[in-house]
């Protein structure tokens, strides 16, 4: 709690945030250094502006900067800055006023008023109060201010307004709910898609590095850009040619007459922020760099990227790049091809985003020989700015785009990619392929939940199963889920139909589909007559239906018309082999109108032949996807109805815990003050209980007599646990003893665990007693912080084998309601809970309270590094934690509001 007069420590790194034309600003706490800064600013406010900050235009504002700039032991302040000179367009600031509570202020720049910039500030100074231990923010503002009245009743903050004396007064609580959260994601949406608009849909361009000599980068790209027909002026840059290409060439875009929006830069790597210098003084909006010696190479190369970086965000320059391979844009009022591609792919409703140049260029041209058109294509190379979060922001919105393809190496931000793949996958499929499978980052193994996580990449696969990502194992499966993505509608559920000519394809589709948890039902009595009068005689009327290698395309065309009609069916396959008697065109023109009636049912075909699949079939209005094999087009269907059925989830949404979370962090800090490590006993007790998580009732004692009065007093029979802080695995240590009944047989086990021990070199500190747990099924509940991902969840099957099974779920926190039923159901284990053999079904809702508190300490204390609560026996009437371990290690601050 702040008290007036009080110092309020807040220490915030600079946030760069962006501004509704999609330019940035940084916004950093005020030092007094920043004096002259500050009343450059308020000199610069027009009349009313001052008025409006100071109520009177005659303020003196040499005298308001001192005493603004130097921030009062009760107070705190920002300023936001632009250019490489650091010039002020902002200013926030609180005062205290009494305890718990402060009083704002803003001034914005004339020319920076509308464009967003007072409410970020508004973001980052809650933040900062927040921090600060300020619980209600007030403001006193004149009524004529509209502006900023308005950036209030904008905000999501719940609002308190009252007038007096010719003023408009408003206080708010310093807490970000969700509800603010998601209006400021909002508002940031629309500015990072006006941003990426400056790359993807820009009226001007420049090509610094333009060249006459063809095949070199520079003059591929500049041919591209002529070729293609871009709508707008493209000026070739180079220090020496006077014509390129038979267009004026410039010796710099300094000369360039016009303003430029967007620069393509294919120069050294050396000579790269020399001219993006000159661009940031020419008044470009963005740069796509295509040169490669940056981040890629070394710390010379990052450091050169870092002040590429410093340069764009000081300046406002959105960033592609660096060694990238440039973008283009197929919409016929843009036709931008800014990339050294040999190809302009078709127009299409198919954007991707590549981490690759050298695939991005396989892609297009795989995608073009297919006929697989695109909307966009990005290459975000080292990805230093613009990332693959801020593209999925403009695709969201993009009339062109239906479908968003991705080829990831890394993660920038994953916790921001699962908020925005979560909301764009509700309404456009998202495709990724994301290479490194077998090692998404190093982790500790030190416990049972480390080990289920480690080596491998559990987590990406959490990530974007809960997020709604259709993630493929291969490119060619990226294709051909596309295919299919682009052009039909998604399953409404796993019943596929299949129609051949021949029975071992159709049998091999059959048991693909099983294989990706899709039904290959058996048609009704009725369906089966209906079949029978059209198909060839002795045709099989089972699924697949075998139509013999007499059948015609008019065959096709009735089975298909009778089983999508028949509403048994939500996908249909038709898999042809080519015969002697029929033509592929003629099946193909069977299936084309039998498909006339299946407007809501999903439709593939197989063509297993040499002469490849009729134009005919992918023509038209609705193309009919055509796979190579039947295991792709059911591997096809596999991917689009899972993602038909994670749509059909209802979102969910985390579940409130109710905890003592100051008798928590008074655990973890004890914990820290004694080292980083493994919390003892006592401090892990006391933090499970501080989140409402039960642990069965354990008394520590040193001696094997202090263990058998503790027997007597929590009741036998008992299980017993020796305390050696080097053991972490106890039952393989021999350090676990089940069932003893009496004090003698507790004696003997403490005296046998103490000498296996100590005979190995562990010293044995005391041990511990427990009530035995009768019934129930073990099962184990963890969490990992991953330093990229943040908390990951694992609950799994439990005990000492939980490494041998590998029966586990994995989700990143927060968890919702509908993600821990979810989780615990996918286990194969789960019959267990359900009653298995005669067994009472187990509280599965204990089970997952116990799941949502695990989340909801995770996300609070980020200095819990693992946890383990294994095993957790679930019972009929409940769920205890038998055993818990928990490791600590110090956390980084978390970021300031913009930043995230």
């Amino acid at each position: 709690m702040v008290t007036h007069g009080a110092t309020v420590a807040v220490k915030l790194p600079p946030a760069t945030a962006v501004l509704r034309d999609g330019s940035t600003v940084t916004i950093r706490p005020i030092t007094p250094a920043d004096t002259a800064r500050l009343q450059k600013l308020l000199e610069s406010l027009s009349t009313e502006s001052r008025v409006f900050r100071f109520f009177s235009g005659g303020a003196d504002m040499e005298t308001m900067a001192k005493r603004l700039a130097v921030v009062a032991e009760d107070g705190f302040g920002l300023l936001a800055v632009i250019g490489p000179d650091d010039e002020p367009v902002g200013h926030a600031m609180f005062g205290a006023t009494r305890p718990g509570r402060a009083e704002i202020g803003f001034a914005v720049a004339d020319a920076y008023q509308g464009r967003g910039l007072g409410t970020l500030l508004l973001g980052e100074l809650v933040d900062a109060a927040r921090r600060a231990g300020i619980e209600t923010l007030e403001a006193v503002v004149l009524p004529e201010n509209a502006r900023m009245i308005d950036v209030f009743a904008r905000s999501g903050f719940p609002l308190r307004t009252s007038s007096h004396g010719g003023q408009v007064a408003v206080e708010f609580p310093s807490v970000i709910t969700p509800a603010v959260l998601q209006l400021f994601e909002g508002r940031e949406a629309l500015a990072t898609a006006a941003a990426v608009r400056h790359v993807l849909e820009p009226e001007s361009i420049a090509v610094i590095g333009a060249s006459r000599r063809r095949g070199s980068i520079g003059a591929e790209v500049f041919h591209n850009l002529l070729e293609a027909g871009f709508r707008g002026p493209v000026y070739p840059i180079n220090r020496s040619a006077e014509t390129i290409q038979s267009a004026k060439a410039f010796r710099s875009i300094e000369d360039v007459p016009q303003r430029v929006e967007l620069a393509v830069i294919a120069v050294p790597a050396d000579q790269v922020l020399a001219v993006a210098q000159q661009c940031a003084a020419h008044g470009v909006r963005a740069l796509v760099v295509l040169s490669a010696g940056f981040g890629e190479r070394g710390d010379a190369g990052l450091q050169r990227q870092r002040e590429l970086l410093d340069l764009c965000r000081r300046t406002g320059m959105r960033l592609v790049g660096p060694n990238c391979m440039g973008v283009l844009n197929t919409a016929p009022e843009v036709s931008l091809n800014a990339t050294f591609a040999p190809t302009f792919p078709p127009a299409g409703n198919v954007a991707f985003m590549s981490q690759s140049g050298g695939l991005g260029l396989a892609v297009i041209e795989h995608a073009t020989r297919l006929g697989l058109g695109l909307s966009q294509f990005v290459s975000v190379g080292n990805k230093a700015d613009l990332s693959g979060n801020d593209f999925l922001q403009y695709w969201e919105t993009d009339p062109a785009t239906d479908v968003i393809l991705l080829y990831l190496e890394s993660f920038g931000n994953p916790r921001k990619f699962s908020r925005l793949a979560r909301r764009i996958a509700r309404t456009k499929p998202i495709v990724a392929v994301k290479s490194g499978r077998t090692a998404a980052g190093a982790r500790g193994t030190s416990s049972h939940t480390g080990a289920l996580l480690a080596a491998s990449d559990t987590t990406v696969d959490a990530l974007f199963r809960q997020a709604g990502v259709i993630r493929t194992r291969s490119l060619h499966e990226m294709f051909d889920t596309t295919a299919l993505l682009a052009h039909q509608p998604l399953p409404a559920g796993p019943r596929v139909g299949i129609v051949t000519n021949g029975g071992g394809p159709g049998i091999l589709c059959a048991d693909a589909c099983v294989e990706w948890n899709l039904t290959v039902p058996e048609p009704s009595a009725a369906l089966r007559e209906r079949l029978q009068a059209a198909l060839p005689a002795g045709s099989s009327l089972s699924n697949p239906v075998d139509m013999l290698a007499e059948a015609r395309g008019e065959h096709y065309r009735e089975a298909i018309s009778i089983l999508t009609d028949s509403g048994e069916f939500d996908a249909i396959v038709a898999v042809f082999v080519p015969p002697l008697v029929t033509s592929p065109e003629e099946v193909a023109a069977g299936i084309r109108a039998g498909a006339e009636s299946a407007a809501d049912v999903t439709l593939a075909a197989v063509f297993l032949s040499a002469r490849g699949v009729p134009e005919s079939l992918e023509s038209g209005g609705r193309r009919i996807p055509s796979f190579e094999f039947p295991e792709d087009a059911a591997a096809a269907l596999g991917h689009a109805a899972r993602l038909s059925a994670w749509r059909g989830t209802v979102e969910g949404a985390p579940v409130a815990v109710d905890a003592e979370v100051e008798r928590a962090a008074d655990a973890i800090r004890a914990g820290l003050a004694r080292g980083v490590g493994w919390l003892d006993r006592r401090l892990a007790a006391r933090l499970l209980a501080s989140y409402g998580i039960p642990l069965v009732d354990t008394r520590e004692v040193v001696t094997a007599e202090e263990a058998a009065r503790a027997a007597h007093q929590v009741g036998f029979p008992v299980a017993l646990k020796a305390l050696a802080d080097d053991v972490l695995h106890k039952t393989e240590a021999g350090a676990v003893r089940l069932g003893a009944r009496t004090e003698a047989a507790v004696r003997k086990a403490c005296e046998e665990m103490r000498s296996r021990l100590e005979s190995t070199g562990h010293r044995v500190r005391g041990f511990t007693v427990q009530p035995m747990v009768a019934g129930g099924v073990e099962m184990i509940v963890g969490l990992v912080q991953d330093p990229l991902f943040g908390p990951v969840l694992a609950c799994g099957a439990g005990g000492t084998a939980v490494e041998l099974t590998r029966d586990v779920a994995v989700a990143l926190a927060p968890v919702t309601d509908v993600e821990s039923s979810a989780m615990i159901r996918s286990l194969r284990t789960f019959p267990l809970l359900e009653g298995f053999r005669g067994a009472p079904p187990a509280d599965t809702s204990a089970l997952e309270t116990i799941i949502h508190r695990v989340s909801a300490l995770a996300e609070r204390h980020p200095e819990v590094a693992e946890l383990d609560l294994n095993p957790v026996i679930v019972g009929p009437a409940g769920a205890v934690v038998v055993d818990a371990r928990v490791r600590l290690a110090p956390a980084d601050p978390s970021p300031p509001f913009g930043a995230r």
